[in-house]
């Protein structure tokens, strides 16, 4: 059975590792790479029209993605850790499964993405041979085990969970699973904003010097005299097939 207090201070002590690895990441980024990283088509078709908007737009998109990958970290853990209070569950050792349940012949191996719309068509296939030699595996252990694969999804909902190859779970289904408790995907939502705002102060104190840094490089390397972007020179640097010394910022 699942103790809520042992939730909240896995959490509580857990959950300063996230914000730690979001301040790190903004302190990694660099100017040259980020910019070459994003479509400056894009950014031209929005009439973004100042330098600070452009680097925000630049930095938010990345951040976006960065954060999504680091929460879903913290995320697979807690689900390991209170499946292991609640039910036995634990880590797995099988390539491409996170977690295994194991109830009587049965054994659940299950793989955890943080939302239902996680892969394209390629990952989504290599999660299937992922559970195939996973089976296989276990199957050779104990002929006789009757084993289920899960794709699990730590929020968001999916109406059709038969996949036939495997079953996918996503949110209140997915922490049901896992606990046996069907509000246990709202029991988690208080505890997760524990120092929440000192933490995001911290963050987002690092997050105004990258703007502004980011900003006076951007006017310099990327804007006429008069203040106007120099669209053509963003595009030259982003994707001119040239390895001139024109094309690397001074």
């Amino acid at each position: 059975m699942v103790e809520i207090e042992a939730v909240k201070n896995f959490i509580n002590e857990n959950i300063a590792g996230f914000h730690r690895s979001r301040i790190s990441a903004i302190g990694k980024l660099q100017f040259e790479s980020v910019i070459k990283r994003k479509n400056p088509y894009l950014f031209r078709a929005k009439n973004i029209i100042t330098a600070e908007d452009f680097v925000k737009t630049l930095i938010d998109a990345y951040l976006s993605s960065q954060e999504e990958t680091l929460f879903g970290e913290f995320l697979e853990k807690l689900a390991i850790f209170v499946c292991g209070e609640a039910k036995g569950g634990y880590k797995s050792g099988i390539e491409g499964i996170d977690l295994e349940i194991a109830e009587g012949k049965t054994r659940y191996i299950i793989t955890i993405k943080s939302g239902p719309n996680w892969g394209n068509s390629g990952q989504i296939s290599k999660m299937k041979d992922n559970f195939t030699k996973a089976q296989k595996i276990l199957r050779t252990q104990n002929s006789e085990i009757n084993v289920i694969p899960i794709n699990g999804c730590c929020y968001g909902r999916d109406n059709v969970p038969d996949k036939g190859l495997y079953f996918k779970y996503c949110g209140q289904s997915f922490w049901e699973l896992i606990t046996d408790i069907p509000t246990f995907y709202i029991d988690i939502i208080e505890p997760l904003g524990y120092k929440a705002k000192e933490k995001n102060d911290m963050f987002y104190l690092e997050y105004s010097k990258v703007i502004n840094r980011f900003t006076k490089n951007f006017l310099n390397d990327f804007c006429f005299q008069d203040g106007g972007i120099n669209w053509e020179r963003i595009v030259e640097y982003n994707s001119s097939r040239k390895k001139s010394k024109e094309n690397e910022l001074k």
